[in-house]
């Protein structure tokens, strides 16, 4: 099946997935990493960098971050190997220029930059990289290329609103968001809709549509729904949901990044596709944050906690932590179909099987799946199974999230004219 002829692969729609089938699709997957390639190693680099970082329990944050590493890394790489569109580093190709050196340089350039405190921890990663790369033009060419490519993207992402303060106040109608139990944290990143696209033409671009009446039937169903499978006590989950619901508790960048490197590790691919795949996913999770808070704070729409404590079960208490932002769409939701539509059209095919191990905050947990979408799709149904969001909420993310993550494919990083590029290998 060929992506860029425009076919699709079978569509598995979250809301024709019932929680009880989602649980059952466990399957053996790919094996764990025979060795890892420098941009796969890079992006590991940059993940466990911002998680051990002060901005590690802000996923938003982490999102920004992380596509400007990566798109840094695409344009220092793509300079060497010229076929895909640049994204900010207009420089003249760089054939000669060690690729290594480039992936390192820029990685390390773009991290230091945006996260100070990090830096004796990546100036001896950088330094024992560069160690293994023979000395020469080269090596020093890779070198300030990375950096030139780092200072592109830098620039191009100083004022694009991430650091906007927003005031904010709660409502009190039924089906207002206003913060939710146990500790009633104030609405967090209520400015972030407002953030600048990295691909997209608006923040609002993918808008879904409203949420449903808190009167109707359908919000009366997603009510009960949750109050039944996402409480913490007397939950009818069985084991494998609530492993499913903590399996996919972890931040999305983090989550989804080890996606790409665990189903991409060991197929035949060249630095450029790979570095190029890695942009476009990351690209798709920044944007997915944005439109899905722009969404958010519009409909303001409450949490199941504080619809399930006004219909008169006043000590009900969610499975997992409920984050403090209003609940439609679920983002989660949104990055997890956006990574998935990337990731299928990088492959060319939706259905490549791997397995992944969950990190913090509940690490250790593993997991196979026989496709994107099918992690995707479970990815949206864990938020209701941990009691933090309604089905509607998790429906409306995923079609934003394909929908979008499809954009992002189809507009961002495209091949140049000539001879199309080796894509991904799909073999399993």
């Amino acid at each position: 099946m060929n992506w860029f002829v425009g076919k699709r692969p079978a569509r598995y729609s979250l809301g024709r997935v019932t929680i009880r089938s989602v649980a059952l699709f466990t399957l053996v997957g790919a094996s764990a990493f025979a060795g890892e390639d420098e941009v796969s190693r890079w992006n590991r680099v940059a993940t466990d960098t911002t998680a051990a970082s002060e901005i590690g329990g802000n996923p938003l944050a982490e999102s920004r971050i992380l596509a400007i590493v990566q798109v840094a890394v695409y344009d220092a790489v793509n300079s060497i190997d010229p076929r895909f569109e640049k994204y900010a580093a207009k420089l003249p190709a760089q054939r000669g220029a060690s690729i290594d050196a480039a992936i390192a340089s820029a990685t390390c350039a773009t991290l230091v930059e945006l996260i100070p405190s990090c830096r004796t921890a990546l100036d001896k990663t950088m330094k024992e990289a560069l160690a293994a790369i023979p000395e020469g033009d080269a090596k020093s060419a890779g070198i300030e290329l990375g950096r030139s490519a780092a200072a592109a993207i830098l620039a191009l992402r100083k004022d694009d609103g991430s650091t906007l303060t927003l005031d904010y106040k709660p409502g009190a109608k039924p089906g207002d968001y206003r913060p939710t139990p146990p500790d009633f944290t104030p609405a967090w990143m209520t400015h972030w809709g407002r953030v600048k696209p990295f691909v997209l033409e608006s923040a609002a671009q993918f808008r879904p549509e409203p949420p449903p009446s808190v009167d109707s039937d359908l919000a009366k169903r997603d009510v009960e729904e949750v109050r039944s499978i996402g409480a913490l006590a007397h939950s009818t989950r069985n084991v494998e949901q609530t492993e499913i619901a903590k399996f996919w508790y972890e931040n999305s960048p983090q989550g989804w990044n080890r996606v790409a490197r665990e189903a991409s590790a060991g197929r035949p691919m060249d630095a450029t596709v790979r570095a190029r795949m890695f942009a476009l996913v990351n690209l798709a999770m920044a944007e997915g944050f944005i439109v899905g808070f722009e969404a958010k704070y519009l409909y303001n729409y409450w949490r199941p906690a504080t619809a399930i404590r006004a219909a008169g079960d006043a000590e009900w208490l969610s499975q997992l932590p409920t984050p403090p932002i209003p609940d439609y769409p679920s983002n989660h939701t949104v990055l997890g179909a956006a990574a998935a539509a990337v990731l299928a059209r990088c492959f060319e095919t939706d259905f490549v099987n791997f397995s992944m191990t969950s990190g913090a905050p509940y690490p250790g947990i593993t997991r196979s799946f026989w496709s994107f979408s099918q992690a995707a799709q479970e990815n949206g149904a864990s938020r209701i199974l941990a009691g933090i969001h309604f089905r509607t909420a998790v429906n409306a993310g995923y079609r934003q999230g394909e929908e979008m993550g499809t954009w992002v494919f189809e507009h961002a990083l495209r091949p140049l004219a000539g001879p199309a590029p080796t894509p991904v290998s799909s073999k399993n």
